[in-house]
Order: structure tokens, then C-alpha cells, then sequence
């Protein structure tokens, strides 16, 4: 049987390096082709959840992060399809160095994103202090991989008319890469950063991205850089399903803490619960004052130390997760679930008091106490993952946990990354399970049916007045 063919307009917007202007190009162009009317489907290359949730504000879509280390190229292949292929244009902010990678060989680049997709690329190149060295930059990167489609160059961080001027002509005579824009030096930044790079859209009190679109359709040729992503060659593929469950029971209701404090989630892993036959119910930890009639609950990750006050004032809040905790409901926490689920969180010189589901405090450094990507062996019984499994995801976390003295076994054993404790991560008390590593639910397939079978367990215990036992998978 014939592959399908399949189209989408699409560009990927790469750097020299982090912090050379992508984040804000991209965001400028998501806007600028939305509002000419065109259809725009936004994804991040990474894992990033914060430039993926801008991205969605900017292109007023809903963000899929393309991660090669997070995903299999295969299942990254059908999800960019699945997404894209009814939009007018996919447009793709890649993450660091066009060719940087997890190793000497630049695997899980956004290069090799390129690749991959069949996707052009278009260069953002921070211009500071440099003229006609940028011609033999850009020619280099030509050179060092002539598989990857570059086609066009955005010059970022501009002075002035006469380095305008040497920077065109040079990557005009010695290249043969478009110049598609020449941006002046922005006075601010128009999206601030913070630790963990941009700060939260719930932060942040006005809407930039117009701002952008303008900025970008006075300074860049959007009708070449449109031209590029239509020249895209077709694909010959056909889709497989995102996921291999569907729903055969009664749907179980599954909580979702999801407010300014945690609101670090992908799409994918809410439609695999979907999927396997979870009702979705969003609610704040800092503004209701218990956790609704669900079924079981997942916290995600975000800045609950920006938020402690308000988490801790809470109290009848943290009082309901304990007690549901304790009567055996299922909580899957990652990250700032897990600092929310502590006894305390340490930030700035101050302590909060949190949940107290773990024996163990964190604490909030100045620096980072983990970053990266994650792969653990699942070395002991819970109701997420059986034993020996393997768990890929990832970490970014400031906070520490400083006493785990309490924590008796632990459910994640690293192989990759820092977690929790050298070597460790995920901790379990009855039915909730907690621990730095965010993970993918499209890279870790079995997640979603497991957690919707822990809470119609859970429900049926409930409905019948029994307690519910400790769910553990073989």
C-alpha cells in the first residue's frame, strides 16, 4: 500500500547560540502570519515549556514540544504531521545552537530536527560587534552539514545603518543565504527573563506579541520568509495513531492542579489520559479550597516558590490533598508537585509550610540543581510504571531537597541526571508518587492507561465503601 503524501508549509527557526534572539523572532513571526490570517500550528524543539507556552499565545494555538531525545523519531515524526498537516504554516523555534546536540555527533539537535521533517531553516544571527566575520559564520554552517536546509539569515542586534550595511553585503557576496531581515538592537526586552529563561505569561500583564508582529513586518521580508516555508517538500508517510489505548469503561475523573503556580504540562500527556478514559477536571491550588469530586490527581510543574504565600495561606487546601493522599487517591506529581507535596519550601530566607504528604523539605538555590534529560530504571512496586521499566524525561530545577533522611526507598533509580538524591528520584506514599523528572507521555506509552486504571480502582473502592489498597504494579 502507497505511503500518503503529506504537505505543510513549514520553517524552523534556529541560532548561533542561546540567547541570540530566536524566542523573540519566533514569537514576532507566529504573530505577524496569524494576523495577515493565516493558520499558524507552533512547536518547540526541546523540551522547554515556557517558550512553547508563549508560542502558543503568539500563534493562538496550542504548542507541541518535538524533543528527539524525549520521543522516538518516529512518534516525533507522526505527532509534527498529526498537528500540522491542517494548518496553514507549522513554524518550529529550534533551542540552542542550530547544531548543537547531546554529543559530539549533534544527536537530538535541532539540526538534525531539520532533517528529519524535510523542514528549512532560517538562521537568527546576533550581530553584536561582528560584520564580515558573520558571512564566513553563516557560510560554515552551510558547509558543516549540506543536508540541512538552511535558506535564509535574520541579523539580530543591529547598530546602525553602516553595520547594517557590511553585515548584508558580506553574507550577500560570500554566501548564498538570503538576508531576510536586519533587526535593530530592542531597547528592552519585551518578554523578561527569570531563572528558568522567559517569565510566565500569568506574570506578565500586557500582550507583547503585536508589538513583535509590527516590529518584525518593519525589519524582515515575511512574504520571502512565507515563500521558503511553502517550498517544503511533500513527504511520503503514513501516520500511525498518537496513542495505542482507547476508552472501553465508564470515564474516570482525573483532577489537574493548573494555576500560576503549577502549569508546567504538555498537550500530549493530556490527551493520552483523555485517551485512555480520563475526564479532565482543571482546579487551583491557590484559589479553590479543596480538590473537586475526582478520581485521582496529577500536578505538574511550574513556580510554586514564586507563589508559596499564597500556597501556604491555603491552608484548607493543603489539609484536602493530605487527607486524599492518606485515603489512598492517586497523585502522579512532578517538580513543583513534588515541592508543593513536601513538609516544607525554603525560598529567599523564608520557610513555607506545603502539604507535608513527604518526610522531606526543598529549597530554592540561586543556581541549578538539575538540568537536563532523564532516563531511570523503575526499581521499586507503584502504580505508574511497572518494575524495570525504563523512564525517559527530563529536569530543570533550582530547588533541592535538603533532608531526605525520612524517604526510606525511592521509586526512580537515575541512571541520567541528578534528581532528588545522587542516583535517585521518586518518592511514593500510598498511591501519590513524586519526583523532579517531568516526562512525555507519547515517550512513555504506558503512563496514561496505568494512572486511569490506579483511579478506577481508587473510584470503585470509594463507591463502595471500601478502603482503597496500595496499587502496585509487577
Amino acid at each position: 500500500m502507497p505511503a500518503s503524501s503529506l504537505t505543510c508549509p513549514r520553517i524552523l527557526v534556529a541560532g548561533l547560540g542561546g540567547g541570540s534572539g530566536k524566542t523573540i523572532v519566533s514569537l514576532g513571526l507566529a504573530r505577524a502570519f496569524t494576523e495577515q490570517g493565516l493558520t499558524v500550528q507552533a512547536f518547540k524543539k526541546g523540551p522547554d515549556y515556557i517558550d512553547a507556552k508563549w508560542l502558543g499565545l503568539a500563534s493562538r494555538s496550542i504548542t507541541s514540544n518535538l524533543d528527539p531525545f524525549l520521543l522516538s523519531s518516529e512518534v516525533l515524526r507522526n505527532l509534527f504531521w498529526s498537528r500540522a498537516q491542517s494548518f496553514d504554516l507549522a513554524l518550529l523555534e529550534g533551542n540552542r545552537g542550530l547544531y548543537d546536540g547531546k554529543d559530539v555527533l549533534g544527536s537530538c539537535s535541532s539540526a538534525e530536527l531539520a532533517k528529519s521533517l524535510k523542514c528549512p531553516v532560517i538562521i537568527v544571527a546576533d550581530c553584536t560587534k561582528v560584520t564580515r566575520t558573520m558571512a564566513a559564520i553563516i557560510l560554515g554552517l552551510t558547509m558543516f552539514d549540506p543536508e540541512v536546509d538552511i535558506r535564509g539569515v535574520i541579523l539580530n542586534r543591529t547598530a546602525g545603518g553602516r553595520h547594517q550595511k557590511i553585515l548584508r553585503q558580506s553574507i550577500e557576496k560570500y554566501t548564498d543565504v538570503q538576508v531576510l531581515g536586519v533587526l535593530p538592537k530592542l531597547p528592552d526586552n519585551p518578554i523578561p527573563e527569570r531563572h528558568m529563561g522567559l517569565i510566565s505569561d500569568a506574570e506578565y500583564s500586557r500582550d507583547p506579541f503585536s508589538e513583535l508582529a509590527a516590529f518584525l513586518r518593519t525589519h524582515a521580508d515575511l512574504e520571502a520568509c512565507l515563500n521558503i516555508a511553502r517550498q517544503a517538500p511533500a513527504v511520503e508517510m503514513d501516520l500511525a495513531p498518537l496513542y495505542s489505548t482507547s476508552r472501553t469503561l465508564a470515564p474516570v475523573r482525573i483532577g489537574v492542579a493548573r494555576d500560576a503556580a503549577l502549569w508546567f504540562y504538555y498537550q500530549e500527556n493530556f490527551d493520552a489520559l483523555r485517551h485512555a478514559g480520563a475526564e479532565l477536571v482543571e482546579f487551583s491550588l491557590l484559589a479553590d479550597h479543596e480538590i473537586p469530586a475526582v478520581d485521582a490527581v496529577y500536578m505538574g510543574g511550574g513556580f510554586p516558590e514564586t507563589l508559596a504565600e499564597g500556597l501556604t495561606q491555603n491552608t484548607s487546601m493543603r489539609k484536602s490533598v493530605r487527607e486524599h493522599v492518606l485515603g489512598g487517591m492517586p497523585l502522579y506529581a512532578e517538580c513543583g508537585g513534588l515541592m508543593y507535596l513536601s513538609r516544607e519550601l525554603q525560598y529567599e530566607g523564608v520557610s513555607y509550610p506545603m502539604a507535608d504528604v513527604f518526610p522531606l523539605d526543598t529549597k530554592v538555590f540561586k543556581k541549578p540543581q538539575g538540568h537536563g534529560y532523564t532516563s531511570a530504571l523503575i526499581a521499586s512496586p507503584n502504580p505508574f510504571y511497572p518494575l524495570q521499566a525504563r523512564l525517559t524525561g527530563h529536569e530543570f530545577h533550582y530547588s533541592r531537597c535538603v533532608d531526605t533522611s525520612g524517604i526510606e526507598s525511592f521509586v526512580f533509580q537515575i541512571e541520567l541526571g541528578q534528581g532528588m538524591a545522587k542516583g535517585h528520584d521518586g518518592v511514593l506514599h500510598r498511591n501519590c508518587l513524586a519526583g523532579y523528572t517531568h516526562m512525555h507521555a507519547l515517550g512513555n506509552p504506558l503512563w496514561a492507561g496505568n494512572f486511569v486504571s490506579a483511579a478506577r480502582i481508587y473510584r470503585d473502592c470509594r463507591n463502595a465503601g471500601r478502603a482503597c489498597p496500595d496499587i502496585r504494579l509487577k
